[in-house]
């Protein structure tokens, strides 16, 4: 017979539940009422659908958000819905929208799709083959081949993704515009922009671009903007001699020789009237002194620091606005007085109005910084006052 010691050593067994095995779907309950931890929510139940309208936009910005766009959308839209806008909302899905054959837009801005998917899921290539603009900027999206499906697009906008290759585009004979910046893009593809000859603005910024190049059929191209690089040299344009306007190159790696490549900035162009060459490491204004179309030079941030170096702007007759603003040449005291005696046509210098602003009793401290005639006043009054005490603490200590 065993001790009280013993007995008591002896651990009862918990008792054990035999259960079945889990639903497969058993994550789903409720047509799975948690997705990411929103709940699923559907556009028409966020917002009632008129479908007799031939546009929806429902924008999350406050209120309910959508989170999955539904197979059946169609069944709650009218047929020849030409507009569709999701703005800002948590859908990860393109899904039901193959049934509008007549579809003109399409914008899911600021959502978190991760993968383009649909555009021609209905009859006769629909909704992709009717699609004219195309707005999937702001989500997750990795790879843009399928826009090859919108052979009639004229804008495409695919900026904040996670694109690394501009695949897709090379069909796309129709587009005008094209916006893939804030992207993790390195080379510029000569093949996939060898067909746009009706582009007219490429935006291409905070990228990982090295080198402009592959435009040689962009004939009609007016605005380019590759800033937030890695440029080293502004070439390749030459066959934007008689088209660009407009060209943003800030914050990248430029210097005066990377300012004066023959295919670059040392062209002839015929209309190009806005430059921005900001946060570069440029020590004068030479590469522009040609630019007789020149009305905006924005030069910010780089390292002039002589006003010999800002004169050949003098030759400019249309330059209306220059910024040179955090340059060391800006540190003088008279550095606007000096800038505007150089280039008389100027209207504007960094954020000042040159007229207004002495008309209206403003001054500029030369650093870009505007102050009225009264905050003046006061500053002069601050100065004066801390040297009176600054004296009167010295006659203290004097013996």
């Amino acid at each position: 017979m065993a001790s009280t010691e013993e007995n008591n050593d002896l651990e009862e067994e918990p008792e054990k539940r035999v259960t079945g095995p889990l639903p497969l779907d058993w994550t789903r309950v409720q047509r799975q009422q948690e997705e990411e931890g929103h709940p699923v929510r559907f556009p028409w139940e966020v917002t009632d659908i008129d479908n007799n309208e031939e546009e929806i936009v429902i924008v999350g910005t406050a209120g309910q958000k959508i989170t999955k766009m539904g197979t059946n959308l169609g069944d709650h839209c009218n047929p020849k819905l030409k507009q569709l806008v999701f703005r800002s909302h948590l859908i990860r899905t393109m899904e039901g929208i193959g049934t509008f054959e007549e579809l003109v837009l399409l914008e899911l801005y600021d959502n978190m799709i991760e993968k383009l998917y649909a555009l021609d899921d209905g009859c006769n290539g629909a909704p992709g083959f009717t699609l004219k603009t195309l707005d999937m900027s702001y989500n997750v999206i990795r790879d843009m081949e399928p826009v090859s499906s919108c052979p009639n697009l004229r804008e495409l906008y695919l900026a904040n993704n996670k694109l690394k290759s501009m695949a897709g585009l090379k069909n796309l004979k129709h587009l005008i515009k094209i916006d893939l910046g804030a992207n993790k893009i390195r080379v510029i593809e000569p093949e996939e922009l060898h067909g746009l000859e009706n582009l007219e603005e490429l935006w291409l910024g905070k990228n990982k671009i090295e080198k402009i190049q592959g435009l040689t059929n962009l004939t009609k191209l007016r605005r380019l903007d590759v800033q937030s690089n890695r440029l080293k040299s502004v070439e390749n344009l030459t066959s934007q001699m008689q088209t660009l306007e407009e060209l943003y190159l800030a914050h990248n790696g430029i210097n005066d020789e990377g300012a004066s490549q023959p295919t670059g900035l040392a062209l002839k162009f015929a209309r190009l009237s806005v430059v921005d060459l900001s946060r570069n490491f440029l020590t004068t204004t030479e590469p522009f002194s040609h630019l007789l179309s020149l009305d905006e030079l924005w030069l910010s941030g780089n390292k002039i620091d002589s006003f010999d170096h800002i004169s050949p702007l003098s030759t400019l007759p249309a330059l209306d606005t220059v910024y040179l603003e955090y340059n060391p040449v800006a540190s003088d005291f008279e550095y606007r007085k000096k800038v505007k005696a150089l280039i008389p046509s100027l209207n504007q210098i960094d954020a000042d109005l040159i007229a207004g602003l002495n008309a209206n009793g403003f001054h500029s401290t030369g650093g870009g910084v505007v102050e009225t005639h009264e905050a003046q006043m006061r500053r002069l009054q601050e100065i004066a006052l801390t040297k009176a005490r600054a004296e009167s603490e010295l006659k203290k200590v004097e013996p």
